[in-house]
């Protein structure tokens, strides 16, 4: 993929992720988008959430799409730099714009709406790989959503997929199914396909009931087994589940005292539980990290704007008292 910034100093990032990143325009004062005058000017995407997330945790992380050469693909670029996550392999391209989404929340519901066909994002392919730049990472983060946005997409996932295996990279895999995007039927084989081929499976219990047809627990658990991966199973009732071969843990949530706005939950989950990884935690407590970052996420508005730093994780997870003045 081509540069069009920083060449990297030093090693490589320890987690690469790559995918969709969107500019996000919301209202202002909880207002409905037809009723408002104003937007805040934001942005948000599955893997750049997580990318920020995990840069904010202290990992070493890279972070590569495509976006328009345009104001909103700009603005995205440097703000994901200015994370500190790398993003020497991201381009910028004259060849199609930025994606758009915009959010409202009405009576507690939130509707998206996306302007994203033919985006440059949707663009991108295996040739916008860079095989040295995956191969020099301790794991390779992908989503279903990448796939779902054009062939060419799909195809460069799997690419990806097969380079991290090659070179004993990890692969770690959200299925984040969104519907909007396509069919269950066009999804599940391509899902569980990707779920195959990865070492840390990270879906939601609704996204399994979807994937398996079944809304029998014990059925899907026997499914998880048949993968070689690990399977970290998201929003359990009170908890997160860890699913091997041999053991099921639950691994309980930490209450979020304020929810403000729960898009990046999930993302922010995934940061956490990667940088616990990374710091060769146990799963469940990294899973215990990932459920803390997922609820101190969903207590400011934006996908990525509330995840803390490892300071703030640690003072809660040891119960440091915050002295205020």
């Amino acid at each position: 993929m081509t540069a069009n910034t920083q060449s990297h100093s030093g090693s490589g990032p320890d987690i690469i992720t790559f995918g969709e990143t969107m500019a996000l325009l919301m209202p202002s004062g909880g207002k409905g988008l037809e009723y408002s005058s104003e937007l805040h000017s934001l942005f948000g995407g599955a893997e750049s959430n997580v990318a920020i997330g995990i840069s904010r945790l202290g990992g070493k992380v890279g972070w590569f799409g495509r976006l328009g050469k345009d104001p909103l693909g700009r603005m995205i670029f440097k703000k994901i730099r200015g994370e500190g996550v790398d993003v020497s392999r991201a381009e910028l391209t004259t060849e199609a714009p930025t994606g758009l989404m915009m959010r409202e929340v009405l009576m507690g519901k939130t509707s998206v709406y996306y302007y994203r066909k033919n985006s440059a994002a949707s663009h991108m392919s295996t040739k916008h790989l860079d095989e040295a730049y995956i191969a020099g990472a301790k794991i390779l983060h992908i989503t279903g959503i990448t796939p779902a946005l054009s062939e060419s997409c799909k195809e460069a996932a799997f690419e990806a997929v097969r380079i991290a295996r090659k070179h004993g990279v990890k692969v770690s895999f959200d299925p984040n199914l969104r519907l909007k995007l396509w069919s269950m039927e066009e999804a599940r084989p391509v899902l569980l396909e990707l779920a195959k081929l990865s070492d840390i499976f990270l879906p939601g219990l609704d996204e399994l009931k979807l994937l398996y047809q079944t809304e029998d627990w014990n059925v899907i658990v026997s499914k998880l087994r048949e993968l070689s991966a690990i399977s970290i199973v998201k929003g359990g009732e009170n908890e997160t589940y860890v699913v091997t071969p041999d053991s099921v843990t639950a691994v309980p949530y930490f209450k979020a005292e304020h929810v403000v706005d729960t898009v990046g939950a999930g993302d922010g989950f995934c940061a956490g539980f990667l940088v616990g990884v990374l710091k060769e935690y146990e799963y469940a407590e990294a899973v215990r990290i990932g459920n803390l970052v997922g609820s101190l996420i969903v207590q400011t508005e934006g996908d990525w704007e509330g995840a803390p730093t490892w300071e703030q994780v640690d003072a809660v997870l040891n119960d440091v008292k915050h002295i205020e003045r």
